[in-house]
């Protein structure tokens, strides 16, 4: 299969673009995106991670993107000014700080527009950071009683199981979970998702379904590999995204990505 049409190829960060093993971006990768750009395709990062997040990874790469889809699908944004979000709705939120009142044991991520914080730690909280390496974010800590309902919101992510999770996202009125990782959930509005945030930059680029390509590792990319034109799931991912993809590559340490592009004969 071929396809020579691909006007935007959009990029997980955590195990498709870096690492779990090195905590690097392959230089193969960084390879294929300057040959991707060279050749007019726009080049963008889909990710979970908050916008705040990101340059502990990107600070390390010789690549400039053309855009950024953070929190899921909740905050896009480029250098030329263009701007959408979508947060999660206040009535929903009161809920979850309701929940987590009630279960006071559990570690939850509150995620705002330049801040993102922890209500508190636990081991289990410790253990993820320590598999990110140097790829992993400052921590913050602080009162989600005092900023959730006053800061603009996109993304709440406990760390709990999935009929927990099941249990918490019954209650929200416009909730559900996406899950990259076995120990939390990232917690977003149900009718947001990765999906929704490349919609938004096809329209700002005036581009089609069909011209945009995805790759990706872990469950909340799911929805995204299904979505693209063509959807690319990394050798080391999970299950569940392997099977919405089209193709399955290579994995990130062993030119996972530039491999795929090539068979595809996007680049020669």
């Amino acid at each position: 299969m071929t396809n020579n049409d691909i006007k935007a190829v959009f990029f997980d960060i955590d195990g498709t673009l870096t690492s779990f093993a090195t905590h690097k971006v392959p230089d193969s990768t960084v390879k294929a995106i300057h040959q991707l750009q060279s050749k007019g395709i726009k080049v963008l990062i889909c990710t979970g991670r908050a916008p705040s997040q990101m340059n502990v990874v990107l600070d390390t790469m010789p690549v400039s993107f053309d855009g950024i889809v953070a929190f899921n699908g909740q905050y896009c944004f480029d250098d030329s000014g263009f701007f959408a979000s979508q947060s999660i709705e206040p009535a929903d939120i009161q809920v979850i700080l309701d929940w987590l009142d009630k279960h006071p044991d559990v570690v939850a991520n509150f995620g705002e527009q330049d801040y993102v914080y922890f209500n508190q730690t636990n081991e289990a909280l410790r253990a993820t950071w320590a598999q990110l390496g140097k790829t992993a974010p400052t921590r913050y800590f602080d009162d989600p009683h005092q900023r959730a309902l006053t800061h603009e919101t996109f993304q709440i992510s406990p760390f709990i199981g999935p009929d927990e999770e099941a249990d918490l996202v019954g209650l929200c009125g416009n909730v559900r979970g996406v899950r990259w990782h076995p120990d939390f959930t990232d917690l977003i509005p149900a009718d947001g998702g990765k999906p929704r945030g490349i919609q938004r930059f096809m329209q700002h680029y005036g581009i089609a379904r069909e011209q945009t390509m995805a790759f990706g590792d872990g469950g909340n990319d799911t929805d995204m590999l299904a979505y693209a034109g063509i959807g690319v799931a990394m050798g080391n991912a999970t299950d569940t995204p392997k099977a919405a993809a089209d193709y399955v590559t290579d994995d990130v340490d062993h030119d996972g990505v530039l491999n795929a592009l090539k068979h595809f004969e996007i680049l020669s």
